[in-house]
């Protein structure tokens, strides 16, 4: 199983916004700092924002900051919020299937399984987990190097 790049930087998003929770992040300076596409975080922080995960603070010195405590943020939930489909295989989506032996086939049930104690186990944890160790979040800091002027965080 694959999540999407939606998913991957979605949850990325979330870590920066959870390990700097004291200033408002931009999509650019998100962007710049992990090396992703500008337009595709746009996308992604729209999804985050209809979520509830991530607020927006529009105008100048906006950007984006975590709705609500690492704590409560469960990852299964981001996951969920995220991805279209969870169907691993053509079988899972009944509109599109064309396997011929799905009628006597054991595997979508098998897979089933694997996906709902996949989704049990991103249920039992929060992005605070993911940011929670004191030296793997100062490493990740010292990974997300911010990049913009000292004047656009009114450190003049």
């Amino acid at each position: 199983m694959r999540l999407t790049f939606h998913t991957d930087y979605g949850l990325r998003m979330l870590i920066l916004l959870a390990l700097e929770p004291e200033r408002l992040h931009t999509i650019e300076e998100v962007s710049g700092r992990y090396g992703i596409s500008r337009n595709h975080l746009m996308k992604v922080a729209m999804t985050l924002t209809q979520a509830g995960f991530v607020e927006s603070v529009r105008g100048r010195g906006g950007g984006l900051r975590l709705a609500r405590p690492p704590s409560e943020v469960r990852l299964g939930a981001v996951v969920r919020a995220t991805e279209d489909s969870l169907g691993v295989v053509e079988c899972f989506d009944r509109s599109s299937n064309t396997c011929v032996i799905t009628p006597a086939c054991s595997l979508k049930r098998v897979l089933h399984e694997a996906v709902a104690d996949f989704m049990k186990v991103l249920d039992r944890h929060t992005l605070a987990d993911l940011v929670a160790e004191p030296a793997a979040a100062r490493r990740m800091r010292q990974l997300l190097p911010l990049k913009i002027a000292a004047s656009r965080l009114g450190k003049v």
